[in-house]
């Protein structure tokens, strides 16, 4: 027998003991499987949460339908999005909060949303505030709010957002963050009121009547979205 002999036994004996003890290295996965062959897709489920969530993050993009949703406003009344643009109705959505300085600027020492409610009242426009503050927290509550809409003389309704979905549906970050939906529910406009940044007074450019404006006229959007600033909200 010889040496070579020899080897080639010894060689065929190591791996047979290995493969019984499980001790044999398996080849490493280059992800060449064969038809059927049963593979591990967890990095890529990982790869899609992490996009599927950055995309529920980013909120309602202008260009596309805007989230339906039906809330309860002070008095207890429901109000669905789209039964009023069901009616024709060009529907201005704006995040609320009755404590946070910004929106109480824009109540006092400017009346900046009741002019637009009032302003654009026969010209088939609805303003709703809501509010998607959690309970317990600054300006949350029934109570809370019907004070505000009767200290400020608001015709338009609050409406409670309290379990905070369709702020997150909305994707809305600030009080006030505004939102313009056209009669077809298509979100027109997103992002600040106007451009003066603050509650101390309004800006020289109010993106929101210059929005209503343009689709009033039948005219595309020309600034679609910007970005808000106030309090944030208190989901």
């Amino acid at each position: 027998m010889t040496a070579k002999t020899l080897l080639s036994m010894f060689a065929a004996g190591t791996i047979a003991l290995a493969l019984a003890t499980g001790s044999y290295a398996q080849p490493a996965d280059n992800h060449d499987h064969k038809p059927g062959e049963k593979t591990d897709h967890k990095h890529d489920d990982k790869k899609k949460d992490t996009k599927d969530a950055k995309k529920v993050a980013s909120g309602a993009a202008v260009g596309s339908m805007a989230p339906d949703f039906e809330l309860k406003d002070t008095d207890g009344k429901a109000v669905k999005l789209s039964d009023l643009t069901k009616q024709g109705k060009i529907v201005v959505l704006e995040w609320f909060n009755p404590d946070c300085p910004v929106v109480v600027g824009h109540y006092g020492s400017t009346k900046t949303f009741n002019d637009i409610a009032k302003n654009y009242k026969d010209k088939n426009v609805v303003l709703l505030a809501i509010n998607s503050g959690a309970p317990g927290k600054q300006g949350s509550g029934q109570e809370r709010n019907a004070k505000a809409k009767k200290d400020w003389g608001m015709d338009h309704p609050i409406l409670l957002d309290e379990k905070g979905d369709v702020g997150r549906a909305y994707g809305s970050k600030n009080t006030p963050t505004m939102y313009v939906i056209n009669k077809d529910g298509i979100l027109a406009y997103r992002g600040a009121i106007d451009d003066g940044g603050s509650g101390d007074g309004a800006g020289k450019t109010n993106y929101v009547t210059k929005a209503l404006d343009e689709i009033i006229a039948g005219k595309e959007v020309t600034t679609k979205e910007t970005k808000a600033y106030g309090c944030g909200v208190k989901y």
